[in-house]
């Protein structure tokens, strides 16, 4: 099936069986909806850091990228700052809700698999009493969202540059527990697989686990299937975009599908 229709195809399932807060019969997740997914009143886009997307965006300057994955858009070598603005950064609100989901966690030790521009990044940084880890693999692409983390002062990120797959299991060697993981590197159903065992080393029953792009391919659908089915994976919920995972032993393997 050409991918287009896949993303159709996976759409049209999704709105079929998403629901919203009147049909969670889950405690934990009409609490969850409520305060966080769907909040009367949510946490507002960060104008500084939009604004700094809407430079990117019209950044007409050309990078040599170092591709190592299937990224959520396919780069040739050489590609514009704004091409990958446009098309590889986390929506707003999709950045504001991992930021309401730290909140509402209190996570302060959190790790980014894919860096891109930063723009993301930033918004998982926005509470200053945060530790953030990126990695990035393409040097090129890594200088210019150092620039941005400079640019917004934003000294609780630290950004690991190179092959995810030699520098993260280097990182979780001395890393303490992790309270939030947003996946969104190689966008492949093995290495997606790997990245996650890696990091289930390091989580604890309050973590979180954030991937991206769960819908964006054939394989990425089999990679969401696939760890949504761990043992230690208690309740898991798919908002298109992205899905979020939960150890908690309390949540007594919970699945929903939610509107956002």
């Amino acid at each position: 099936m050409p991918l287009i229709l896949f993303r159709i195809k996976s759409f049209v399932v999704y709105w079929l069986l998403a629901v919203d807060k009147h049909s969670l019969h889950s405690p934990f997740f009409f609490d969850f909806y409520t305060t966080v997914i769907r909040p009367a009143k949510g946490k507002s886009i960060a104008s500084a850091i939009e604004s700094l997307r809407s430079q990117l965006i019209a950044d007409g300057r050309m990078l040599t990228i170092t591709d190592l994955g299937a990224g959520s858009v396919k780069l040739n070598k050489a590609v514009r700052i704004s091409s990958i603005a446009k098309k590889s950064l986390t929506p707003p609100s999709f950045s504001a809700l991992y930021g309401r989901i730290i909140e509402y966690y209190n996570a302060k030790n959190i790790v980014e698999l894919g860096t891109s521009l930063g723009i993301n990044t930033l918004y998982l940084a926005a509470d200053n009493t945060t530790r953030v880890t990126t990695f990035e693999g393409s040097p090129e692409v890594a200088s210019i969202a150092s620039l941005s983390f400079k640019f917004m002062d934003a000294d609780n990120i630290t950004i690991v540059v190179g092959n995810i797959d030699h520098t993260l299991p280097s990182f979780l060697q001395q890393c303490p527990k992790l309270d939030m993981v947003f996946m969104d590197a190689n966008h492949r159903y093995k290495p997606t697989i790997q990245y996650f065992e890696w990091i289930l080393k390091k989580i604890h029953k309050r973590s979180i686990v954030i991937m991206d792009d769960i819908h964006y391919s054939p394989e990425m659908q089999q990679a969401w299937d696939t760890i949504r089915a761990y043992p230690t994976v208690y309740a898991s919920a798919d908002l298109f975009r992205c899905g979020l995972l939960f150890f908690d032993p309390s949540l007594n393997k919970q699945h929903v599908v939610l509107q956002f």
